[in-house]
């Protein structure tokens, strides 16, 4: 799974492929929950609200990590293993918010494979796009939804190995260098984490929307009970 990269980049994909493991019915549990949080809300309402508690963690934890480097006590060891703790969990949230923007728009990745490409592609944004792209043959404007169609198993399998090798190059570069900003005393990790990882976290949410487009206008349950 993780190619030819060095023992971090490796540490960084299994991280986010392990994200990707979250099976459907926990991601639509997830999805309920903030809906029944915020009854009423429409599905742009509802991808919006997630889009912004992603954010808020991700900018909160990565201020949270560069801070303990300004701790008296708190030695270089120990903030880097903070660093790699804070990185599962950003990756982790990523992939958490991914497969439930997916859910909204009742795209639904079956196996473990579709979901692995479904997060990875995200994360790259226009680069996953092109790989998707060139992979499957379908040019779409919600060109996530075609990850989940009928892909043969050793095209799929073949995809996200370049994914994966293209995350590496590209991913885990970006994170290596905000890495090192958190680790500077004196508090200015902590702006650095924090702003770092709200403009990562930024950019997660821009491949997305471009990934999957509009929202649906509405959920599928008021559409059955319209028709009813």
């Amino acid at each position: 799974m993780a190619g030819n990269g060095g023992p971090v980049e490796k540490v960084l994909v299994s991280v986010l492929d392990n994200g990707s493991r979250l099976q459907a019915p926990a991601v639509a549990k997830y999805v309920e929950w903030v809906r029944r949080s915020h009854p009423g809300e429409s599905p742009a309402q509802i991808v919006e609200r997630m889009e912004k508690m992603f954010l808020l963690a991700v900018t909160g934890s990565g201020s949270a990590v560069g801070a303990t480097a300004a701790i008296p006590g708190v030695g270089t060891v120990a903030s880097i293993a903070a660093v790699g703790a804070e990185s599962a969990f950003f990756l982790e949230a990523a992939a958490l918010l991914t497969l439930a923007v997916a859910s909204v728009h009742g795209i639904s990745a079956a196996d473990h494979q579709q979901r692995r490409a479904l997060v990875l592609s995200v994360a790259l944004g226009e680069s996953g796009m092109e790989i998707v792209q060139k992979a499957t043959g379908v040019t779409a404007k919600n060109w996530a939804s075609a990850i989940t169609s009928r892909i043969p198993g050793p095209t799929m399998k073949g995809m996200n190995s370049t994914l994966v090798r293209k995350f590496i190059t590209k991913y885990a570069a970006r994170r290596s260098a905000l890495i090192l900003g958190k680790l500077v005393p004196a508090g200015i990790g902590a702006a650095i984490g924090g702003a770092g990882n709200r403009a990562i976290g930024k950019g997660v949410i821009k491949n997305s929307r471009e990934a999957f487009g509009p929202a649906p206008a509405r959920w599928p349950d008021e559409l059955r009970a319209i028709e009813a």
